[in-house]
């Protein structure tokens, strides 16, 4: 299915592929693609999805927000709404809130809100020489999202001089510091995706959504805190659990049924 705004949605399984579809923008967020974004991941939360894999066709994964969308809002006079004033549901805040993996295949340059959209995916499967980064230091906006994440998913000073400077780094160096989960050709980024992503699919959906809730949630927390936490569904007292060891003393492929 496609929808009018470029995003098209695939079911394949327990999988969902979400592909960005605007090559003539270099597949840039509109306000339409983020809404049809945000809705496609709010369903997946709720349909038996287990993962989410995110890719963008052409030669862009994604550059951002549509700059042409936001000069034309201007020209208008219409007032600018920073990302966290905004009636509706940021796209990024969605993307770290889903309850299942998502899984980011980039293929080319992942820049300024772009950039965010892949920071805020759990995992990273990238081609070689990627561009990207943050310039919206050179364009007087923000990285709201970005200036937050960044500097926790690698080394402080290098997340701030990407940020000051707006400098792009390629996927090479960002894979050395672990921003990468995999580091494949550019035609084989999508199938290594999938990939990864029916691996995480093929496991209880019940541990699946509990381990993300407790690992975002938990990750800024005292170590007694975080161990207290009790998010999402409990794994333990699930009927996945008896059928999961039942599974392994079988010696045999376990029957999920997410409860």
């Amino acid at each position: 299915m496609r929808h009018e705004s470029g995003l098209v949605v695939e079911t394949r399984g327990h999988l969902r592929l979400l592909t960005l579809d605007r090559p003539e923008r270099r597949n840039a967020l509109s306000s339409a693609l983020q809404a049809d974004l945000v809705d496609e991941l709010l369903t997946a939360g709720t349909d038996g999805t287990r993962v989410v894999v995110l890719s963008g066709n052409g030669p862009a994964f994604c550059a951002g927000f549509d700059l042409k969308e936001i000069r034309a809002a201007d020209d208008r006079g219409e007032p600018f709404r920073p990302p966290m004033e905004r009636p509706g549901r940021s796209l990024f805040e969605v993307v770290t809130e889903c309850p299942v993996p998502i899984v980011a295949a980039i293929t080319g340059a992942a820049v300024a809100g772009g950039f965010e959209l892949a920071l805020a995916c759990d995992l990273r499967v990238a081609a070689p020489g990627v561009p990207m980064g943050l310039p919206e230091a050179k364009i007087g906006m923000g990285a709201n999202f970005g200036s937050v994440v960044l500097p926790k998913r690698i080394p402080m000073g290098i997340a701030l001089e990407m940020l000051y400077t707006g400098a792009y780094l390629d996927s090479d160096r960002l894979d050395r510091w672990g921003l990468v989960n995999r580091l494949v050709r550019r035609e084989e980024v999508l199938s290594a995706a999938l990939a990864l992503a029916e691996t995480i699919a093929a496991n209880a959906p019940v541990s699946v959504r509990r381990m993300k809730q407790t690992a975002v949630k938990g990750l800024e927390l005292p170590l007694w805190q975080a161990l207290r936490l009790d998010v999402g569904p409990n794994p333990y007292t699930s009927e996945d659990r008896k059928e999961g060891i039942a599974a392994q003393l079988d010696k045999r492929a376990p029957r999920w049924t997410g409860r």
